[in-house]
């Protein structure tokens, strides 16, 4: 999939065209700051886990990180990224542009609470340069996401 895909998607909310394209790389969170003139910690990351063997996403602010004792909590599971080389396979998008729009239908995304100490985020589009600002509550019906979840550390 790609920021076409994500496109697509993002048109049953009619917010396809405030996708934003960079001719920089946003693949990162610094990198994302920089081309969008943020705060790092605004910029809304998605983590790619295996629970089990299924593939769950968690979106989460730029300055936070998994906490493997709370992740190991909610997910009754301890944490395990998805490789590298391996994540667009499972999720649909690659490392860089991983998004929670647009992704294989069997992914389950999370949102972590890290994130709603900002009014607006902004997530990638499915590609390593591109992201859309989005406000909590679009960001939880544009993902589908099945709740909120604290499982990050490091950002309070």
């Amino acid at each position: 999939m790609s920021i076409e895909a994500v496109r697509e998607y993002l048109k049953e909310f009619d917010a396809d065209d405030k996708i934003l394209e960079f001719s920089t790389s946003s693949a990162t969170v610094e990198l994302a700051a920089q081309a969008l003139g943020c705060e790092g910690k605004r910029i809304a990351k998605t983590l790619s886990f295996f629970v089990e063997s299924k593939p769950v996403l968690i979106v989460a602010a730029g300055d936070a990180r998994i906490d493997n004792k709370k992740y190991k909590t909610f997910f009754a599971a301890k944490a395990k990224m998805i490789p590298f080389d391996d994540i667009e396979y499972y999720i649909g998008h690659k490392a860089g542009g991983v998004c929670p729009f647009g992704i294989k239908e069997d992914v389950e995304v999370y949102l972590d609470v890290s994130l709603k100490r900002f009014e607006t985020v902004y997530p990638a589009c499915g590609s390593s340069n591109s992201a859309i600002e989005l406000t909590m509550s679009q960001l939880e019906k544009f993902s589908k996401a099945r709740c909120w979840v604290d499982v990050c550390k490091d950002w309070q």
